[in-house]
């Protein structure tokens, strides 16, 4: 159902702090016109923890009224409480939403039994298709394949994105789920070499700047034109990177702006502002990205 290029899409704020819905057109236009296959709404990269509940439901409304049917919509759900993600989900019912990005318990963390048994539940009391999200780094807990094959034979527990950096992970758990199972890539600097083991794409923070060449990344290592995909790759290893200078979604924000995606790179604490010697770094990384003139005009996007 999901593959390619699927943006982890950052949540722009107006200079009052409130979600805006002048960038938040741009950037879907945007990545409707450049080839992205889904959006990914409140994940890390969209500061979904520091968003209301009341704004959260805003937001998700206000995607699907700008998508219009045009680009797939999965938002984030996960939570440390079972109960508090089965609610978010439920109420995401009858909206058109295509699915669900659950990330694992952070904080609490739960045995692997203590996983099963909270996706089991969650999968259990909707009929919306589920993405496991594991991503230890931020969560202190890891999904281990073998628990991955337990819940890839529950209904509607659809594939996975797999934030762990490590390639050993595509190989073990191909081996064990079913072929439909999708094994998505939350990492961009290792997202070509996880495709090439069998990975069917990437849930991309550099996409929400480089649209259109992670969308052509992804399509030729779909065809199997690796050496093709490689050489576009490399233009942008070093912005792969450099978009984790600091916590996410700090140098993301920073970068949308200053290409004119969004109106203000404003975040809400405790996440503060690129320090000027990563404003300086990033912007030697955009030139030699070729990202400071986009590709097409800007405001065609409005």
């Amino acid at each position: 159902m999901f593959t390619g290029s699927i943006v982890a899409l950052l949540t722009p704020m107006d200079n009052q702090g409130k979600i805006c819905k002048k960038s938040l057109k741009k950037l879907i236009n945007y990545h409707v016109m450049n080839g992205t296959s889904a959006i990914v709404a409140l994940g890390t990269t969209g500061e979904s923890v520091t968003l209301k509940n009341t704004e959260r439901n805003d937001l998700i409304l206000l995607i699907l009224e700008i998508a219009d049917g045009r680009i797939p919509i999965i938002v984030g759900t996960g939570s440390p409480s079972t109960a508090e993600s089965i609610v978010y989900t439920q109420g995401l019912e009858n909206l058109g939403v295509s699915a669900c990005l659950s990330v694992t318990p952070y904080y609490n963390c739960p045995t692997q039994e203590g996983l099963y048994q909270h996706f089991k539940k969650i999968s259990e009391n909707t009929d919306l298709p589920q993405i496991l999200y594991n991503i230890p780094l931020r969560t202190g807990i890891d999904l281990l394949p073998e628990t991955i094959q337990r819940l890839g034979d529950l209904r509607n527990i659809i594939g996975i994105k797999e934030a762990t950096g490590n390639l050993s992970r595509v190989t073990q758990i191909k081996k064990l789920v079913n072929k439909d199972f999708m094994l998505l890539s939350g990492d961009d600097a290792t997202a070509l070499d996880f495709m090439k083991l069998g990975g069917h794409g990437v849930i991309s923070v550099t996409a929400n700047i480089a649209a259109r060449e992670v969308a052509k990344i992804c399509f030729l290592a779909k065809h199997g034109n690796f050496f093709k995909a490689y050489a576009l790759n490399q233009q942008l290893i070093d912005l792969h990177h450099a978009l984790f200078i600091e916590p996410n979604p700090i140098p993301i924000k920073w970068v949308a702006k200053r290409l004119g995606l969004i109106e203000t790179d404003l975040l809400r604490l405790p996440m503060t502002p690129l320090t000027n010697i990563s404003c300086l770094f990033l912007e030697k990384i955009l030139n030699r990205a070729q990202l400071i003139l986009m590709k097409g005009d800007v405001c065609s996007y409005e």
